[in-house]
């Protein structure tokens, strides 16, 4: 059996199942935002407040680390069957990963005020 160093589950299994569970916290996240701005005036005030609450902060640290999970995994499966070439492939990855890198390290950032 052939392992790539590349996949982030190491197996299908795995990124499948990566897969499905960043996709549960993705929708819990959105429905909640969306209850939330339906459910209240949303102002600075209360989208500070809420940013403010350290359990808020926990969970859409969770949802920025799944949103790179996933793109990684889909992103990874699509250029695995459609960039035969290793060379090619690996560059576009490797492109992939610095851009999802720096995405999650900017927004743990800007959530956290480092």
């Amino acid at each position: 059996m052939v392992n790539s160093v590349t996949n982030l589950g190491r197996s299908g299994v795995f990124d499948w199942l990566i897969q499905r569970v960043t996709a549960y916290v993705l929708a819990l996240y959105t429905i909640f935002l969306l209850g939330f701005m339906l459910a209240s005036d949303v102002n600075y005030d209360t989208w500070s407040s809420l940013f403010g609450q350290t359990w808020f902060r926990i969970f859409s640290l969770l949802t920025l680390l799944s949103i790179g999970a996933h793109a990684w995994v889909g992103l990874w499966t699509v250029t695995t069957d459609y960039i035969k070439p290793m060379g090619p492939r690996f560059f576009v990855q490797a492109a992939c990963g610095l851009t999802m890198f720096v995405y999650v390290v900017w927004g743990i950032q800007i959530l956290w005020g480092l």
